[in-house]
Protein backbone atom coordinates (compact mmCIF):
# COMPACT_ATOMS: atom_id res chain seq x y z
CA UNK A 1 0.00 0.00 0.00
CA UNK A 2 1.36 3.42 -0.96
CA UNK A 3 1.72 6.23 1.58
CA UNK A 4 -1.30 8.20 0.27
CA UNK A 5 -3.54 5.15 0.43
CA UNK A 6 -2.32 4.48 3.96
CA UNK A 7 -3.08 8.07 5.04
CA UNK A 8 -6.63 7.84 3.69
CA UNK A 9 -7.22 4.37 5.14
CA UNK A 10 -6.00 5.37 8.61
CA UNK A 11 -7.72 8.76 8.66
CA UNK A 12 -10.02 9.20 11.66
CA UNK A 13 -12.63 11.93 11.01
CA UNK A 14 -13.04 12.51 14.75
CA UNK A 15 -9.41 13.62 14.83
CA UNK A 16 -9.66 16.09 11.95
CA UNK A 17 -7.06 18.77 12.52
CA UNK A 18 -8.29 22.27 13.34
CA UNK A 19 -6.30 25.40 14.08
CA UNK A 20 -7.04 28.51 16.11
CA UNK A 21 -8.52 31.37 14.12
CA UNK A 22 -6.23 34.30 14.82
CA UNK A 23 -8.46 36.88 13.17
CA UNK A 24 -11.31 38.72 14.85
CA UNK A 25 -12.96 40.07 11.72
CA UNK A 26 -15.93 38.50 10.00
CA UNK A 27 -14.62 36.70 6.89
CA UNK A 28 -15.58 33.76 4.70
CA UNK A 29 -13.44 30.76 3.86
CA UNK A 30 -14.35 28.99 0.61
CA UNK A 31 -12.98 25.53 -0.15
CA UNK A 32 -13.64 23.58 -3.35
CA UNK A 33 -12.87 19.87 -3.53
CA UNK A 34 -13.50 18.67 -7.12
CA UNK A 35 -12.54 15.01 -6.69
CA UNK A 36 -15.07 13.61 -4.20
CA UNK A 37 -16.03 10.02 -4.87
CA UNK A 38 -18.02 7.34 -3.11
CA UNK A 39 -19.87 4.16 -4.05
CA UNK A 40 -23.62 3.93 -4.54
CA UNK A 41 -25.04 1.90 -1.63
CA UNK A 42 -27.49 0.16 -3.96
CA UNK A 43 -25.50 -0.61 -7.11
CA UNK A 44 -21.88 -0.20 -6.04
CA UNK A 45 -21.26 2.09 -9.03
CA UNK A 46 -18.97 5.05 -8.32
CA UNK A 47 -20.44 8.50 -7.78
CA UNK A 48 -18.39 11.66 -8.27
CA UNK A 49 -19.02 15.16 -7.00
CA UNK A 50 -17.51 18.55 -6.41
CA UNK A 51 -17.78 19.64 -2.79
CA UNK A 52 -18.14 23.35 -2.03
CA UNK A 53 -17.65 24.46 1.56
CA UNK A 54 -18.12 28.04 2.72
CA UNK A 55 -17.89 29.04 6.34
CA UNK A 56 -17.43 32.03 8.57
CA UNK A 57 -15.09 30.85 11.31
CA UNK A 58 -15.50 31.54 14.97
CA UNK A 59 -12.50 30.39 17.00
CA UNK A 60 -11.30 27.51 14.76
CA UNK A 61 -10.44 26.81 11.12
CA UNK A 62 -9.98 23.44 9.44
CA UNK A 63 -6.52 22.42 8.24
CA UNK A 64 -6.67 21.95 4.46
CA UNK A 65 -4.81 18.64 4.21
CA UNK A 66 -7.13 17.25 6.87
CA UNK A 67 -10.26 18.18 4.91
CA UNK A 68 -8.70 16.66 1.77
CA UNK A 69 -8.01 13.38 3.59
CA UNK A 70 -11.51 13.37 5.05
CA UNK A 71 -13.11 13.86 1.64
CA UNK A 72 -10.86 11.17 0.13
CA UNK A 73 -11.90 8.74 2.89
CA UNK A 74 -15.32 8.40 1.22
CA UNK A 75 -13.96 6.88 -1.99
CA UNK A 76 -14.40 3.22 -0.99
CA UNK A 77 -17.53 3.70 1.11
CA UNK A 78 -21.06 2.75 0.07
CA UNK A 79 -22.93 5.92 0.99
CA UNK A 80 -25.80 7.90 -0.53
CA UNK A 81 -25.52 11.44 -1.81
CA UNK A 82 -27.70 12.71 1.00
CA UNK A 83 -25.87 10.85 3.74
CA UNK A 84 -22.42 11.90 2.55
CA UNK A 85 -23.42 15.58 2.41
CA UNK A 86 -25.02 15.49 5.85
CA UNK A 87 -22.09 13.61 7.38
CA UNK A 88 -19.57 16.15 6.06
CA UNK A 89 -21.72 19.07 7.19
CA UNK A 90 -22.29 17.59 10.66
CA UNK A 91 -18.60 16.87 11.23
CA UNK A 92 -17.51 20.36 10.18
CA UNK A 93 -20.22 22.01 12.26
CA UNK A 94 -19.31 19.91 15.30
CA UNK A 95 -15.55 20.46 15.02
CA UNK A 96 -15.52 24.14 14.00
CA UNK A 97 -18.65 25.64 15.58
CA UNK A 98 -18.61 28.23 12.81
CA UNK A 99 -20.70 31.39 12.76
CA UNK A 100 -22.07 30.23 9.40
CA UNK A 101 -21.62 27.06 7.35
CA UNK A 102 -22.77 26.25 3.83
CA UNK A 103 -22.09 22.97 2.05
CA UNK A 104 -22.95 22.09 -1.53
CA UNK A 105 -22.27 18.78 -3.24
CA UNK A 106 -22.75 18.79 -7.00
CA UNK A 107 -22.78 15.16 -8.16
CA UNK A 108 -21.93 14.24 -11.73
CA UNK A 109 -24.96 12.98 -13.64
CA UNK A 110 -25.41 9.22 -13.68
CA UNK A 111 -28.30 7.44 -15.36
CA UNK A 112 -29.67 10.80 -16.56
CA UNK A 113 -29.98 12.08 -12.95
CA UNK A 114 -28.07 15.12 -11.70
CA UNK A 115 -28.13 15.62 -7.93
CA UNK A 116 -27.16 18.73 -5.98
CA UNK A 117 -27.33 18.69 -2.18
CA UNK A 118 -27.18 21.99 -0.28
CA UNK A 119 -27.12 22.52 3.48
CA UNK A 120 -27.05 26.02 4.93
CA UNK A 121 -26.79 26.88 8.62
CA UNK A 122 -28.68 30.12 7.95
CA UNK A 123 -31.72 28.05 6.93
CA UNK A 124 -31.56 25.41 9.68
Amino acid sequence: MRYGEMEVKNFNPEEIEVWPNRNDRHYTIKITLPEFSCLCPRSGYPDYATVYIEYVPSSLVVELKAIKLYINSFRDRHVSHEDSANEIYDLLYKKLSPKELYLKMDFNPRGNVHTIIEIDSKKN
